[in-house]
C-alpha cells in the first residue's frame, strides 16, 4: 500500500489488527462498510440574494453496539470517501471506550471562512432539515467537529425541535450550557489529550514535566493540549496553524499565544516573541512529543523518515498513513492512536446525552473525574492487549479491542431478517 486517502487508511489498520482477534468472516466483511451514507444538495439564499448550492453528507457506519455518534464538518475538503472514514474511526473510538454507541460522521464542503454568520445559519438549518429522517436522540446524536461549534449545534437542535414541536436536547451534543449542554465540552478533547500525553509519558518511564511537546494545529483541540500540559509542566516549544509554526526552544508563553491568537482574528501569524518556521518544520523537530491536532495525512512517509520525536499522540483523526506508521514502527516510535488520544469529546458527548436523557446536570468536577476514569482505563486496557496479545504496535492493540466489541455486539444481535 502507498500513501492514499484516509478510508484506504482506516481499512488497512482493521485487516492489520484482524490477524489477533477472532471475528467471523461475515462479521468482518459488514464492518468494513458503512450502513448507510446519505448525500444531500443545500440551496441557501446568500447575503447578496443570490442563491448557492452546497453538496453535503452524513455518514452512518456501524450500531451494532447503539445509537450513532458523531460530528460535523464544515470544511472545503470535504468528501464521501473522508466522511466514511471519519464515521468508521468514530465506530472503533465509542468501542475502544466502551460506549454505548456505533459511529458516524456529518461534514459540508464549504468554506466557513468566506461565509457570513448568518449564511452559516442558513446553511446548518437547511443541512439539518436534509439529515433530519435520519438524526435523533435514540438514532444519531452529532456532535461539533472542525469548524463547528455550540452555536452550531444549538442551530441544529432549534432546527430539530420546530420540526417535532418540542425541544429535544438530546438530539445533539457540544450544545451551549444554556441549553442542556454540559460543563467541560468544549474543552475535553484536548483534556483528553493531554490526560492521554501524560500516560503515555508514564508507560514510556519519563514524566511530562519539563518535556518538550511540539503540537501541529492550533483550534480548539490544539489550544486546550497547550494549556494544560504547559499547566502541568511540559515545555510546549511549538505551535502551528495554516498560516505556519512558532516556535521557542525554551519553551513558549502559552498564556500570551493564547491572547495573541484571540485578539488576531484566530490566527498566529504576526506572533513576534517566536521564531517562525513552516508546519514541515514543526512535524520534524526533536522533541519528547510531537501532537499533530490538525487533519489527516500529514505524517507521511517522507515525514516518518525524518521525524526526531520520542513519541507521538494522535489528537487529530487519521493523521499518520498507513505506510507511514510502518515506517515509525520500524524505527522504534510508538504512536498513541487517535481512537484513543482524541477520545476525550465523544466521552463527555456521551456524558451530556445521559445528561440531557436524565434531564439532570452534573458539575463540572464529576464531568471530569468520569472523562479521566474512562480515558485512563482504555489506555490501561490497550496497554495490556498490546503486552499479552504481543501486539506490534498500541494501534493494532487499541483495534483489537474496538473490532471484538464490535464483532461481539454484531453476532449476539444476529442478521435480520
Amino acid at each position: 500500500m502507498t500513501d492514499s486517502g484516509p478510508l484506504a487508511n482506516m481499512l488497512a489498520q482493521m485487516e492489520q489488527a484482524r490477524e489477533y482477534v477472532d471475528i467471523d468472516d461475515g462479521i468482518f466483511e459488514r464492518l468494513q462498510s458503512p450502513e448507510r451514507t446519505l448525500t444531500v444538495s443545500l440551496p441557501v439564499r446568500m447575503d447578496d440574494g443570490s442563491v448557492e448550492v452546497f453538496e453535503a453528507y452524513r455518514c452512518q457506519f456501524d450500531s451494532a453496539r447503539g445509537p450513532f455518534k458523531g460530528g460535523i464538518r464544515f470544511h472545503p475538503n470535504v468528501s464521501k470517501e473522508e466522511v466514511s472514514a471519519l464515521a468508521g474511526w468514530m465506530t472503533w473510538k465509542t468501542a475502544l471506550v466502551d460506549l454505548p454507541f456505533g459511529g458516524a460522521k456529518g461534514g459540508i464542503i464549504c468554506n466557513p471562512k468566506e461565509l457570513s454568520q448568518a449564511e452559516i445559519e442558513q446553511l446548518t438549518r437547511r443541512y439539518t432539515e436534509g439529515i433530519r429522517r435520519m438524526i435523533g436522540p435514540d438514532i444519531d446524536i452529532p456532535a461539533p467537529d472542525m469548524n463547528t461549534n455550540p452555536r452550531t449545534m444549538a442551530w441544529i437542535m432549534d432546527t430539530y425541535s420546530m420540526y417535532q414541536g418540542y425541544a429535544v436536547p438530546e438530539v445533539v451534543t457540544g450544545k451551549p450550557p444554556e441549553i442542556g449542554g454540559t460543563d467541560g465540552r468544549v474543552e475535553a478533547t484536548g483534556r483528553g489529550v493531554s490526560i492521554v500525553t501524560e500516560e503515555t509519558f508514564e508507560f514510556l518511564g519519563t514524566d511530562v514535566e519539563d518535556a518538550d511537546v511540539a503540537i501541529q494545529g492550533y483550534g480548539n483541540v490544539g489550544s486546550v493540549t497547550a494549556q494544560l500540559l504547559s499547566e502541568r509542566g511540559a515545555n510546549v516549544v511549538a505551535v502551528s496553524d495554516v498560516t505556519g509554526a512558532i516556535y521557542d526552544p525554551d519553551g513558549l508563553d502559552v498564556e500570551k499565544v493564547g491572547a495573541y491568537v484571540a485578539n488576531n482574528d484566530g490566527r498566529l501569524e504576526g506572533y513576534e516573541p517566536a521564531e517562525y518556521i513552516t508546519n514541515d518544520d514543526l512535524l520534524t523537530l526533536d522533541v519528547d512529543a510531537l501532537i499533530p491536532a490538525a487533519i489527516e495525512d500529514v505524517i507521511t512517509v517522507d515525514v516518518a523518515e525524518r521525524l526526531e520525536a520520542d513519541v507521538i499522540v494522535e489528537a487529530a483523526n487519521g493523521p499518520t498513513t498507513f505506510d507511514a506508521a510502518g515506517v515509525l514502527r520500524e524505527r522504534g516510535v510508538p504512536v498513541v492512536p487517535d481512537i484513543l488520544a482524541n477520545a476525550g469529546g465523544v466521552i463527555v458527548s456521551y456524558l451530556e446525552w445521559v445528561q440531557n436523557s436524565q434531564q439532570y446536570s452534573w458539575e463540572l468536577e464529576e464531568v471530569n473525574r468520569d472523562l479521566e476514569a474512562r480515558l485512563t482505563t482504555a489506555f490501561d486496557e490497550m496497554l495490556a492487549a498490546y503486552e499479552q496479545k504481543d501486539i506490534p504496535d498500541l494501534r493494532t492493540a487499541a483495534y483489537t479491542i474496538a473490532l471484538e466489541r464490535t464483532a461481539d455486539a454484531h453476532e449476539y444481535r444476529g442478521l435480520f431478517p
